[in-house]
């Protein structure tokens, strides 16, 4: 009889540790090497601090607002490379296909005067069906991802110059709705405070469903005094984030579409069996076959994914610089789509990250943009630093893996 209440007793001490547990936990998983988005935000809060006291203008209001707004069409495509690397995969043709989609955009909106919507599905469709080749192309003959998005970046780049015809250039006008959204449209104040309140109920939601799958499972979960407080900092800081941006012109709608589409794919990857899915196969693509996942399906519902959002990007891009040319889609749209998902806390090897990685990067990336261009310096100064960044992050992610790795052998 004693022994069976101590049994209890322990049982209910593992799937409740109660508050310093948790912290105890916690500290127990940094040391393993399960950083999480830590560096990130640490590394955020270093790099803002630094441009804010050689620059007092750089955490202003209207600065902030800028820094979003900007954030969101790479933002977006940076979401579909967040799932490629979950598979442990890569995607290099994502700045022509958003090229290509703006190029379509403009193309049949101003040229041959197509309804917007009809216009706006078939960029979107196109990126779909790019998804749907590198995916066929990785499953049906196994040709590395690498190989094939490298040329299906100068296939569709070329695809691009021919739908842009001789003009190269296309100006999409200012009154039309695209643009509109992409330059004029913020988030009432009111609309912005309801978004974080739901927000957070979400958050505390799932924390508490979460939790009690955990212990109804026999495994150890947090305790409620944990998820109120976080359920807490979250609502102050994203209060405090929204009543500081609506002090100047408020949240753009493009930054309110990319964290709207940020949330689902979160929800997509962390609640449905797909989402799982892919994590399995990231993790180990055979032990992921061998119980019974499709793994082909997977690969190819990825890349068409990843296509799309970079066809969404695209659009948000060429709403917010009002055309679309023969350089859209060029440039660091790559380079930046690609580094934030790495920045933000992906792992290049697969099987870890999270779809919030996407903004926690493309954040990094475009306060060092803004804060470089606040001190007037050279453009090769942002290129140098952001490099040095994504080479921390990669190392940062290596480091990890090896002390996991360490730890699940000890």
């Amino acid at each position: 009889m004693t022994e069976t209440k101590l049994d209890q007793q322990d049982e209910r001490v593992v799937r409740n540790p109660g508050f310093r547990g948790a912290v105890r936990d916690f500290v127990l998983r940094v040391r393993g090497g399960d950083l999480g988005s830590l560096p990130v935000i640490l590394g955020l809060v270093v790099i803002w601090t630094v441009f804010q006291i050689l620059n007092p203008t750089f955490l202003s209001s209207s600065n902030l607002v800028n820094l979003t707004t900007q954030s969101a069409a790479v933002g977006t495509i940076a979401i579909g490379i967040v799932l490629v690397l979950l598979l442990g995969e890569i995607d290099l043709s994502v700045g022509s296909v958003s090229g290509l989609s703006s190029a379509i955009l403009a193309v049949g909106f101003v040229q041959l005067g197509i309804p917007l919507p009809l216009v706006l599905l078939a960029s979107l469709v196109a990126g779909v069906l790019a998804g749907l080749a590198f995916g066929f192309l990785r499953t049906l003959f196994g040709v590395p991802s690498f190989v094939i998005t490298l040329g299906g970046l100068l296939g569709i780049l070329g695809l691009q110059l021919f739908v842009l015809g001789k003009t190269k250039s296309i100006n999409i006008p200012f009154d039309s709705g695209v643009v509109q959204f992409g330059q004029q449209w913020f988030l009432p104040a009111w609309s912005s405070y309801l978004l974080v309140a739901i927000a957070v109920l979400v958050f505390a939601w799932n924390s508490l469903a979460l939790s009690r799958r955990r212990e109804s499972a026999g495994l150890s979960s947090l305790p409620l005094s944990i998820i109120v407080l976080r359920s807490a900092g979250l609502l102050v800081f994203l209060g405090l984030a929204a009543w500081y941006l609506n002090l100047s012109r408020g949240v753009g709608a493009p930054f309110a579409l990319f964290l709207v589409l940020v949330v689902i794919m979160h929800f997509f990857l962390t609640r449905t069996r797909w989402g799982r899915s892919v994590f399995a196969v990231g993790g180990n693509v055979e032990a992921a076959r061998r119980a019974g996942i499709r793994v082909n399906r997977v690969y190819i519902s990825v890349f068409v994914l990843c296509s799309l959002f970079a066809a969404l990007g695209g659009l948000m891009a060429a709403a917010r610089a009002a055309s679309a040319n023969s350089s859209s889609g060029g440039g660091d749209t790559n380079l930046n789509a690609i580094a934030a998902a790495v920045i933000g806390g992906t792992s290049l090897f697969g099987g870890r990250g999270s779809a919030f990685s996407a903004v926690l990067g493309i954040v990094v990336i475009m306060s060092i943009n803004s804060g470089l261009a606040l001190l007037f310096l050279e453009s090769y100064v942002q290129y140098i630093v952001t490099g040095a960044v994504l080479l921390l992050a990669v190392v940062i992610d290596s480091l990890s893996r090896r002390s996991r790795a360490a730890a699940g052998r000890a």
